[in-house]
């Protein structure tokens, strides 16, 4: 909206719609004392009109913006973490925050406009460009949290250095001595994992070491997953002797596959994962991880999302937040120096 367009008011619409100012604010937040036909009615003028609800100024609040964070999948310690940042933030800066399940049904970023809300957190949830040009249409900004894709220009996202971090876990287990160092990941076109992987193969052909097919696999961000693709690894005719996860509930899949084979964690094999969530606080042993900023990674999607919802722009589409390696209990040097593969 242009510096000087004027916004338009719950009393145009009202006006439009031949109703009190009272029933179309009923309708924007959501009461159920209002007749279909007449919520149906305003909703279309609110539309139409591309109504976008006042919002939260730094010089004043007229009244507290509603924030929509959707994730996926379930409630896991990586998404936790990352809301717990959103909503501490939230709660500073004077914003509301609304949280749900990503449904993408059909309306659903108009839904949100008509009821409200002034922009989209997403947690790695994957958007087509269909549900793209709803959320242009409806005037919904979106702010993605460590995209699983390459982002389209019309989302701002923010994320963390994750080929840093992919790079300092592989040195690490390089310092301690370790040439067969294995890769288990997550999706394989995700933006992180692929990142996180370049940073580990970066590491090992920097000490002039091959890495074999075998050693690389990807599969989910799940503890199941951690458990099949190390058994793979474990079942190799000469099988690693470290393995970075792509995450820290592969990292405790890896730990557990182990521990089912008779190998202990980290005498007969190192691991390292990443997030730094509480399961790897809480894993057995303890967990070296490359630490994901995940409270301030939401806090800094809340502040980006506030201000595109205020007219303002971001300083950047996309922002990294650095990566810091935690060491932990479960790496240790070899028993004995391996030859480097190939």
């Amino acid at each position: 909206m242009p510096p000087n367009a004027r916004r338009t008011t719950l009393a145009d619409i009202a006006q439009a719609a031949g109703v009190s100012v009272a029933t179309v604010s009923k309708v924007v937040n959501g009461r159920g004392d209002v007749a279909p036909h007449t919520r149906t009615r305003v909703q279309e003028l609110l539309h139409q009109h591309a109504y976008l609800a006042p919002v939260f100024r730094h010089t004043g609040a007229v009244e507290s913006p509603t924030i929509e964070v959707q994730f996926k999948g379930g409630l896991t310690s990586y998404v936790a973490e990352t809301l717990e940042g959103i909503v501490d933030s939230a709660a500073e800066l004077g914003a509301s925050v609304v949280v749900s399940k990503a449904s993408l049904a059909p309306h659903w970023a108009r839904n949100l406009a008509t009821a409200g809300r002034r922009a989209v957190i997403a947690v790695t949830s994957v958007y087509t460009t269909a549900h793209l040009n709803e959320l242009a249409r409806s005037g919904l900004p979106l702010v993605v949290l460590d995209p699983l894709h390459l982002p389209d220009n019309r989302v701002h996202s923010v994320g963390a250095t994750n080929f840093a971090g992919g790079l300092a876990a592989t040195r690490h287990l390089l310092s301690l001595g370790h040439r067969r160092v294995a890769y288990l990941g997550g999706p394989a076109m995700a933006v992180c994992n692929q990142a996180r992987m370049h940073g580990y193969r970066a590491a090992l052909e920097a000490e002039g070491a091959r890495v074999p097919d075998a050693y690389v696999r990807t599969g989910d961000f799940t503890y199941e997953s951690g458990l099949l693709g190390a058994g793979a690894l474990l079942d190799l005719r000469e099988p690693p002797t470290a393995v970075f996860a792509g995450n820290d509930e592969i990292a405790v899949g890896v730990v557990e596959s182990a521990r089912a084979r008779g190998l202990r964690v980290p005498e007969d094999l190192s691991v390292v994962g990443f997030d730094d969530t509480s399961v790897a606080r809480m894993a057995s042993p303890p967990l070296t991880t490359v630490r994901q900023p995940l409270r301030e990674m939401g806090a800094t999607a809340l502040r980006i999302a506030l201000r595109l919802a205020d007219g303002e722009k971001a300083e950047s589409h996309h922002l990294e937040l650095a990566t810091e390696l935690v060491v932990r209990a479960s790496t240790a040097p070899p028993r004995e120096v391996p030859p480097a593969p190939g």
